[in-house]
């Protein structure tokens, strides 16, 4: 990633979304596309739900890529990621005999996911730990950021850049920040959000509203701005 398109990212981050809707493409349905995805999700997980183990790992292999990442830009740390994947899937496993297609798979799953983190972050909160500072030097890159290789003029200015993007999303509530990773990271509608945060679509909006806020002040020596 280029300093260039580090910059672009703090500011789709940051500046507000437009409040028309997207055109969409020509003979192309995403709603369509997304209920047969869900569609099928519902049905690998009623076959779960009578112990087809062949149909939990598909389940698994499809979605534990976007758990772990969610994780990871939630907590800065790929390890405590797969562990949270971990346990959605144990839980995803355990709860499969009371399951019942009320609400999409996937905002299920997020739920799971959400509350397990949102643990997680009051728990380092008890023992005073900062998310992204990483203790052992040997540990992997976070496989989570969109990075190339950048020319080695780019590597020092890309680093701060980056640094200070992961500081600013660490910083918010944790409620702000999943919204901000849900939307942005992962291009969930807001309907969806809503119904893994368990709040109103005006209360959603609010809070992205708080949290770009709070990103560009955090980010305003970036931006070329000056910080209210």
């Amino acid at each position: 990633m280029t300093t260039a398109s580090v910059a672009s990212l703090f500011t789709s981050l940051v500046m507000p979304e437009p409040e028309w809707p997207a055109s969409p493409m020509p003979n192309v349905s995403a709603d369509a596309v997304e209920e047969s995805c869900d569609e099928e999700n519902v049905r690998l997980m009623l076959r779960v739900k009578e112990g087809d183990v062949k149909a939990f790992e598909r389940l698994v292999e499809l979605h534990q890529g976007i758990m772990i990442g969610t994780a990871a830009r939630m907590l800065g740390n790929l390890d405590d990621a797969h562990d949270i994947a971990q346990q959605v899937f144990i839980r995803v496993w355990k709860s499969a005999p009371r399951y019942e297609p009320s609400a999409k798979f996937t905002t299920w799953l997020f739920t799971i996911m959400r509350n397990l983190v949102f643990n997680e972050t009051r728990r380092r909160s008890r023992r005073k730990e900062v998310p992204l500072e990483n203790e052992n030097d040997d540990d992997p890159p976070r496989q989570y950021t969109d990075l190339t290789a950048p020319a080695p003029d780019h590597l020092t200015q890309q680093s701060e850049l980056e640094t200070a993007l992961d500081k600013a999303i660490a910083a918010l509530p944790e409620k702000q920040r999943l919204a901000v990773v849900l939307r942005r990271h992962e291009d969930m509608p807001y309907e969806q959000i809503c119904e893994t945060l368990k709040m109103s679509l005006p209360a959603v909006k609010s809070l992205l509203f708080r949290a770009r806020t709070e990103l560009r002040k955090s980010l305003s020596s970036y931006l070329g701005e000056d910080a209210p």
